[in-house]
């Protein structure tokens, strides 16, 4: 039932409705009536336990006061029903109205949690898992298989089901650069997880959607991550940003007053070129490791002496490694590389498995060698994340498997909004009270295409 406010607003906005981004939803889906879509929201609503409500006393926050929380709870709700996505993913948490509801609260009793939302009018869920981190941060993430129904039975062939895998996730808040590790493992867990789910339900490429508060920019080691294994920003692909288009848009600002783009919903469609995941991590973890030294202001020759450390001859060992791993905080905590990471790393950068790397082996040129074949110049100095691809037409993508291979059913990005509209030209106004992050929408249309398998 729509609620008395959202009734209220469909008269009132008439004339003014674009400056909500409700318009431009609305109109990319009338425009494509004839190739049905769907609309994903995700939007941190902040928990009252965390929304401070006073700069002199930061311990008084919204959970101390109801009445506070009760009526800005309410208007979020009314946006969003008023919207009415086909998906909504709150980092937080909707009452029914129309959807099938899955909460999961945060581990250890932490006060808030998710809700992954999806209509019943477009929907029919599949399954549902959860997925517990048990880290740091007590963070949790939400597995959601689905399958489109009517209206989207013209775009069937046979039969061709319309399947989608749903992920809705917060992950761990940066407080420090060495939690940059533990936030990365929490992607790479959620993308295991999904892998695993994919095999033992043995189902075929299908499209899949990660939502939610991503907690770091286009920037990092997260969004690079997932670059690699071949998702897209929906936002930015709607709006032809590249990847180095990190300022254009933002959709959080934190307690310290710093603003950014964190908030993401991202798509992988089953024709998309997707690397081995181990090798993504691994290339994740030496991205991560090169950011450090460079940090140090080290040249080339600097980094291979920390690296073989103590050792009297030219190479680096793996003792030498281990050790600068542990001085550059990746190890060494409960929260940083396993040993059986820590080894995995140094094979791959042992190729040729002689225990040692030597100098000349360090300065090999990476552009002579092959993907998964490169010494640890490339895996650590030279790692520019170059086989990243900047798909912005996933239907147009060149990289994109063309054969007579087995068909489904993918999606194309249609359009992308963020509320309230100034982020979406990098300002954040001084007026928004409904929380401390943008609310993200974006419209997907149903197109069909060729299964890709992984590289």
């Amino acid at each position: 039932m729509i609620p008395k406010f959202a009734k209220t607003m469909r008269t009132k906005m008439k004339g003014r409705i674009s400056r909500i981004g409700s318009y431009a939803i609305s109109s990319s889906i009338r425009d494509h009536q004839q190739q049905p879509c769907i609309t994903c929201t995700t939007f941190n609503i902040l928990a009252p336990i965390y929304k401070r409500l006073s700069n002199e006393d930061q311990n008084f926050r919204e959970s101390d006061c109801r009445t506070y929380w009760f009526g800005r709870n309410q208007r979020i709700l009314d946006w969003l029903l008023y919207e009415r996505s086909s998906i909504i993913c709150l980092q937080k948490r909707l009452s029914d109205a129309g959807y099938v509801n899955f909460k999961l609260a945060r581990t250890n009793n932490r006060g808030d949690g998710l809700l992954t939302a999806v209509h019943k009018d477009y929907f029919r869920v599949v399954n549902y898992r959860d997925l517990l981190f048990n880290d740091f941060g007590d963070r949790v993430a939400q597995l959601l298989h689905v399958e489109l129904i009517d209206p989207f039975s013209q775009c069937r062939n046979g039969d061709l089901r319309q399947e989608i895998l749903i992920v809705n996730t917060h992950l761990l808040f940066p407080h420090d650069s060495s939690l940059s590790l533990v936030r990365l493992h929490q992607v790479y867990k959620i993308l295991q997880h999904v892998e695993s789910y994919q095999k033992e339900h043995n189902l075929k490429p299908i499209p899949i959607i990660l939502c939610g508060d991503w907690n770091g920019s286009k920037r990092g080691h997260v969004y690079k991550f997932l670059r690699s294994q071949g998702f897209v920003s929906s936002y930015d692909t709607a709006h032809q940003y590249t990847d180095a288009d990190a300022h254009k848009w933002v959709s959080h600002r934190n307690h310290r007053g710093n603003i950014c783009g964190v908030d993401f919903i991202w798509l992988l469609n089953p024709n998309k070129y997707r690397k081995l995941l181990k090798a993504s991590w691994s290339e994740a973890v030496f991205g991560m490791f090169k950011c450090l030294l460079r940090r140090a202001s080290l040249t080339e020759t600097d980094a291979f002496a920390f690296l073989k450390a103590d050792n009297d001859g030219n190479y680096i060992t793996y003792s030498g490694f281990c050790e600068a791993l542990e001085q550059l905080n990746l190890t060494g905590h409960k929260h940083g590389l396993a040993d059986e990471e820590t080894k995995d790393l140094w094979v791959q950068a042992d190729i040729d498995g002689n225990g040692v790397v030597d100098y000349k082996e360090f300065q090999v040129d990476s552009m002579k060698l092959s993907l998964y074949s490169s010494q640890l110049c490339q895996r650590i100095w030279k790692t520019t994340w170059s086989d990243q691809r900047n798909d912005l037409n996933d239907e147009d993508e060149d990289g994109f498997v063309k054969s007579s291979l087995e068909q489904t059913i993918g999606f194309s990005v249609k359009n992308a909004v963020l509320f309230p509209p100034e982020v979406e030209k990098g300002r954040w106004p001084e007026n928004y009270s409904l929380s401390d992050h943008a609310r993200l929408t974006v419209v997907f249309s149903p197109i069909r295409m060729p299964c890709s398998r992984l590289s």
